[in-house]
């Protein structure tokens, strides 16, 4: 088991506390401050991009956007909320519970998957982050892109990267914070801009979609916000045990909600203007067309900054993911493992890939998908399970209370590998097709819906998994050891 930090460890620069849960004495964050967590999280010029993609390929007017932008956080980033109530009540990393739930060998099984799909998220945004480097070498310099300066700029971000996810929970929250202020303020200038130099004419004269591209346009945006749904635990779990729970919820919606509402509706207002903007290779060189150079720059570099805190926090969550396989080194050099992956697939789509939005949705897609299967059957089990045994967390040999029937509980397992193969069933991407995709599910791409949907419904209905001891004694037994 590992050992327990010195008291305080959480407050200095470097965060050095691993899966273990925090004790209560160490408990000292606030709800309001997952608001700049959460707009941190979406601080992403591609959001712009797929804004664009709903009036470019879903045939969406204004309007119909507009229900897009607001129904799609509320959806996803409401289940990451509710979620994210398990790191208050554990105060572990949301892939350590998840032990509590699938045993601790079942674990190994999603915990890879969710590993593995990660790779995808922080590399579409490694790239977006070059993207944004070279695109204001271009706007001062005028130095164009090149394979070596390709190299280069991925460095540079994933380096950033590993950084900040190294320092931990206190060096994301310093820069969540001030990328909001920076981000918010600049948007408005932004929104000033397009307010004066639109054909609003045009705007609001297109055409209505179908009913069908607006939820599957919702399917897409929310597809970004399921993605951080395993995460959601390990930015809530220095929070107080009575911290409101309506809070998180209320705070993790309005965080992401704030960003993903103005971000997409102005990529739908720029793309009447230019219309091969969902279809351009680089998803940020746009932004210096469209905007004068004294705005474009500015708001790259913040642009730039939000997209290296998003995947510092999707790498802070895989440091815990890693731990969770087995991977016995402390979670600031966990991260690495990804920061490499990122680098060679980041080149690879810089390169090699015809088509980034074609490969951004797809990689969308395929996360969401992946992270279904697990939420449903965790999200059940958290409405059941009032509280976690931090020791029965740490042990992982045939003592633990979470052992099971040979390390694995059938019930969870057999839930999420049903719901994983029905998600698959009903998801289309460039280079997949499920045989159900042509179903209204499918073509109104909510896959990830039907996996979340089929996991709870059938580990709900599921004999539920006895624990190898009874784990409200051990449950009682931490909360007083962590009181005192």
């Amino acid at each position: 088991m590992p050992a327990e930090p010195a008291d305080g460890a959480a407050e200095t620069a470097i965060e050095t506390r691993g899966l273990e849960p925090v004790p209560d004495s160490e408990r000292s964050g606030r709800v309001r401050e997952l608001v700049p967590t959460w707009v941190a999280a979406n601080i992403s010029v591609l959001l712009l991009t797929m804004g664009a993609g709903l009036v470019i390929f879903n045939k969406l007017n204004i309007w119909q956007v507009l229900v897009v932008a607001i129904a799609a956080p509320v959806v996803s980033y409401g289940i990451v909320g509710l979620i994210s109530i398990a790191g208050k009540r554990g105060g572990a990393p949301g892939m350590a519970l998840s032990r509590a739930v699938f045993g601790q060998r079942g674990n190994l099984f999603p915990g890879a998957l969710i590993w593995v799909a990660r790779w995808g998220w922080e590399t579409i945004n490694a790239v977006s982050g070059a993207y944004a480097v070279l695109t204001v070498l271009d706007l001062l310099f005028g130095v164009r892109s090149s394979t070596p300066l390709i190299v280069v700029t991925l460095l540079f971000f994933v380096g950033c990267t590993f950084v900040v996810s190294g320092l931990g929970i206190n060096a994301l929250r310093v820069c969540s914070t001030w990328s909001t202020y920076l981000f918010g303020a600049f948007s408005v200038l932004v929104l000033g801009y397009l307010l004066f130099t639109t054909d609003w004419s045009a705007v609001f004269g297109k055409p209505a979609g179908s009913s069908a591209m607006m939820i599957a346009g919702i399917g897409t945006i929310a597809a970004g916000g399921i993605s951080w749904v395993p995460s959601g635990p390990d930015f809530t779990r220095y929070l107080p045990r009575t911290a409101s729970s309506k809070g998180m919820v209320g705070a993790t919606i309005g965080g992401a909600g704030v960003v993903v509402l103005p971000m997409v509706l102005m990529g739908a207002v720029m793309a009447v203007g230019t219309p091969d903007l969902a279809t351009a290779q680089d998803p940020v060189s746009f932004i210096g067309e469209l905007l004068p150079t004294w705005i474009a720059v500015p708001y790259l570099l913040i642009a730039l900054v939000g997209m290296l805190l998003i995947n510092s926090m999707s790498m802070y969550s895989a440091g815990f993911t890693a731990q969770t396989l087995g991977i016995k080194v402390p979670r600031a050099w966990a991260v690495s493992v990804n920061a490499v992956i990122s680098l060679i697939f980041g080149f690879l789509l810089m390169v090699v890939a015809t088509s980034f939005f074609g490969s951004f949705i797809s990689f969308l897609t395929l996360l969401a998908v992946a992270f279904s299967a697990w939420i449903g059957v965790f999200g059940v089990d958290m409405l059941r399970r009032p509280a976690y045994d931090g020791r029965a967390l740490l042990d992982t040999t045939r003592t633990s209370a979470y052992w099971y029937r040979g390390g694995f509980a059938w019930q969870a397992m057999t839930a999420w590998a049903l719901a994983l193969v029905a998600g698959l069933l009903f998801t289309k991407v460039d280079w997949f097709a499920g045989p159900l995709a042509s179903t209204w599910i499918g073509e109104n791409g909510l896959g990830w819906a039907a996996g979340i949907l089929t996991s709870a419904l059938l580990y709900a209905v599921l004999p539920r998994t006895a624990p190898a001891q009874p784990a409200a004694a051990g449950e009682r037994e931490l909360a007083e050891s962590l009181s005192n």
